[in-house]
């Protein structure tokens, strides 16, 4: 294996007001579930897909996989699917928390005009193993921030996107007829969104509040 020389290279000054930003594009990156329904610019699918692939991998596998769902017959099998998910979830929750679940809108299926499907190739012939031996769900974990990468890459375009996880993965990979190397990370709905909220859906509606700083970081 030949390594390439560094090459010298002048890299961006990411000032004051870039990194309000910053700050302010992953304030109001939210789970969106109410779409307009109104279509996409030509392109932008594949300009935003473009950049969620600049995220890091492990070992630059590259594990994550893409699939535009377009097929109305498809997109009506993943519906169904939620449906009969979403309906058995709700048998899990008795009193005040079943009738607040049976309120929350978990998905914009519906009026969404694109549906992606993200997998993860298990195993990729990219990477050589590098960095997977001892902790293999690092593929899925890069996986995940390449979607991330998407989230705030469609929030900085005025779009919403609205992550649908009440899904059967295996039933959503047979109706996709995907490789069976893949694995089913995500099911994601991207649009112009009909309302905008800096605070989170699920504790706007009381389901849970956000956590406090000190409940998530830790000292030893």
């Amino acid at each position: 294996m030949t390594q390439r020389p560094c090459q010298p290279v002048d890299p961006p000054e990411f000032g004051p007001a870039f990194r309000k930003q910053l700050e302010e594009l992953l304030a109001w990156r939210r789970d969106v579930r109410r779409f307009t329904g109104a279509p996409m610019q030509e392109g932008m699918l594949r300009h935003l897909i473009d950049l969620a692939v600049m995220a890091p991998s492990v070992g630059n596998s590259q594990p994550w996989r893409f699939v535009e769902v377009v097929t109305p017959a498809r997109r009506q099998a993943i519906i169904a699917e939620f449906e009969r998910c979403n309906a058995e979830a709700l048998k899990s929750y008795t009193g005040d928390r079943a009738s607040s679940y049976a309120t929350l809108k978990l998905a914009g299926l519906r009026d969404a005009p694109a549906h992606i499907a993200v997998f993860n190739e298990d195993k990729p012939l990219a990477g050589y193993g590098l960095g997977r031996r001892t902790m293999p769900e690092t593929l899925h974990y890069s996986t995940l921030m390449a979607i991330h990468t998407l989230w705030l890459a469609a929030r900085a375009e005025g779009l919403g996107m609205g992550w649908v996880s009440i899904l059967d993965p295996e039933r959503v990979k047979a109706a996709l007829d995907v490789p069976p190397t893949w694995s089913f990370i995500a099911y994601l709905c991207i649009g112009e969104p009909c309302e905008e909220h800096l605070d989170p859906e699920l504790v706007r509606h009381g389901w849970q509040e956000t956590l406090p700083i000190e409940a998530v970081l830790h000292s030893r």
